[in-house]
This record gives structure tokens, sequence and C-alpha cells, in this order.
């Protein structure tokens, strides 16, 4: 109440109808919680606010999924400790337990082995019915799912905006390099790809949704069955949503132009090779790469050879620029003190 409260006084300053875009889940779910109230101040697609809200949990993202011919891997909703039981009696491990909303392990304090995470690994019945002990004090019903072998870089993300009508106004599809955290994270550094098979699986999906607005979709290219299949969805701007603006794509401009009526020509991306990087995730991750043998040097330095496009680094905006490189530094040089100096057993 006091956010759609607050939302209302922002457009009363204003003086006119701004536009929304989401750049969080939670704002995805408020949007769509005060659609109505909202709609009176505020311009956004209110037809399709809630198709987006479906997006941001996982249980009706991958019940959607399927139902429109996008593989999930072998994934089942448990509510309790006996659909635990069975999920683990046939499933392969390790797997992934996950909140249906990312905010919903948020109530755990820092230092709980939950806190601050999106997901977590689970590698026989009996971890997967300790961790659903300790998930299930914030929320009982969890996501188990089996994980999609294969590499980081084999994880492929469709970047989209789609316009009045579900009409495609623009889609790429990049290659993740590496991942904070490790195998599972999100991308710290991608590059684009030609991948006619993901881009076909996703607009399918998101247009036999009726899907309107930007969405990235992950995937992973399965190496046990060369399938691809579908990581997450989510339904606004992202942050690896900002590598396709240097591939040609203005995701927001496009759905900012789509919403206050004007024409828009669908864009196609071009054909530029550029590797994309958010500095403050990719150096909290290279440590983890090296330690598992899977970034040489040589790699290293070959995935910051130009042409670069950063995230997070630019000197037009030195101040924010500045206080990232505080932390980007803090990531590279953490790894060396603790192997020099060692903790203090408690």
């Amino acid at each position: 109440a006091e956010w759609l409260e607050f939302m209302v006084g922002l457009a009363a300053r204003l003086g006119r109808k701004p536009v929304l875009i989401s750049s969080a889940d939670q704002f995805v779910t408020a949007i769509a919680q005060h659609a109505d109230a909202l709609a009176r101040h505020f311009t956004f697609c209110h037809a399709a606010i809630a198709t987006q809200a479906l997006l941001a949990t996982k249980k009706r993202q991958y019940e959607l999924s399927e139902a429109h011919g996008l593989p999930v891997p072998r994934t089942q909703y448990v509510r309790c400790m006996e659909d635990v039981t069975a999920f683990g009696a046939a499933a392969r491990f390790p797997c992934l337990l996950k909140p249906l909303h990312f905010r919903d392990w948020e109530i755990f304090p820092a230092g709980h082995p939950l806190a601050a995470q999106k997901l977590v690994i689970v590698h026989s019945p009996e971890d997967l019915a300790a961790k659903y002990s300790m998930a299930a004090e914030a929320s009982p019903e969890l996501v188990a799912q089996e994980i999609i072998e294969g590499p980081d870089s084999a994880k492929l993300v469709y970047l989209s905006c789609y316009g009045t009508g579900s009409r495609l106004l623009g889609s790429c599809v990049v290659r993740q390099l590496r991942a904070w955290p490790i195998h599972f994270g999100s991308a710290s550094v991608v590059e684009p790809v030609s991948d006619p098979e993901a881009e076909q699986l996703c607009n399918r999906f998101l247009q036999g949704i009726g899907y309107v607005g930007i969405c990235e979709i992950e995937l992973k290219r399965d190496s046990r069955d060369g399938q691809v299949k579908m990581i997450e969805a989510n339904p606004r701007y992202t942050v690896t949503s900002d590598a396709a603006a240097h591939a040609g794509l203005e995701l927001g401009w496009l759905h900012y132009l789509d919403l206050i009526g004007q024409p828009v020509v669908p864009v196609k991306p071009l054909p530029r090779m550029f590797r994309h990087v958010f500095l403050m995730r990719d150096s909290a991750t290279l440590a983890s790469y090296r330690r598992e043998g899977l970034l040489t040097w040589r790699d290293l330095v070959k995935s910051y050879s130009p042409p670069l496009a950063f995230f997070d680094f630019d000197w037009r905006d030195r101040r924010v620029t500045a206080s990232h490189l505080v932390t980007v530094l803090k990531n590279l040089i953490a790894p060396s003190l603790r192997r020099i100096i060692p903790r203090k057993k408690t």
C-alpha cells in the first residue's frame, strides 16, 4: 500500500503519465497487483501485465512452457516431505531446489545457508530432504528440478521485445561464457551467437501465451540429448538485456514506442561480434573458474579481447564507475588475502 501511494505521488510530481518498464521481478508482481490503480497514472500494457506476473513465479512459467512446446528439465512442485521423497526416489542427482519466487528466501538472516540464494544444489535423496526442511521454514512449496547437464558455455539467453498483439519487434541470442555464482548463476560475460532453434522455440512460446513486453529466457543445451531446455524466464529488463543494445536492439526504446502508440518497424540484430561484461559479477567468479581448472590465463585474456561492452563500467558516469571499481578490486584481492591470512577457527 505504501509503494502504491509512493508511485501515485511520483506520477503527480512528474505531472504527466510516464511509462513503466520493470527491471526486477518484485515490480512485475507489484504492478500486476495494483494494475487498475496504476493505470490511471502510468502507461503500461494493462492487458499483458497478468501474463508477465505468471512468468515471475517458477511454478507457472514451467507449466506454461511445457504447454507451449518449450522443453524444460524434469521438474516437480513439492509441498511436503512425501513429495520430496517421491521426487528423490526417481531423480538423477545432482538436482536443484528453488523457491517459487526469488524473494521467498529473503527472510533468512545473513549467514543462513539459503540467505540471498536463488537456488541450492542437492546431491542425494538425503541431502534433498535435509535442504527441503531448511527451505520449508520460509515456504513449504518449492521447485525440485533435475540439472540440465553441460558446461556454462552451453547456456543461451534469448533477449526480446514483443509489441501489441504479441508482434515480435526484435530479438537476439547471446551465449554465456561465465556465470556468477559458477555453474548456476547469472551471466557475467556473454557474446552474440546464432541459434535458430533456440529463437524459434522461444518465439513460439511467447507468442503462444500472447506475451507483450520485454522478456529474457535463459536456456541450456543438454549435453545428454542435445535438446535446448528452458532454465527460467524473466518477464522484464535484465542485466543481460543490456547486451542487446550493443547488437543494435534497443529493447527498452522499442517497448516504449509501442506503449505510447507509435508505429514500430521490427528490428533485426546487427552481425557484429562483441563481449558484454558485468565486471562486478565476473571479478567475483574468476577465482571459482580458476580453482576448478575451467579458466586458463589465455582464456581469460581472450574473453577480454576487444570489442568489449560493459554493463557497469563507463567513464562518462565516473561516480558510479568508481564505486563499481572498488567492488571489483575487493573481489579480485579477497581470494589472495584468504590464502595468505587463514581464517581464525571459532
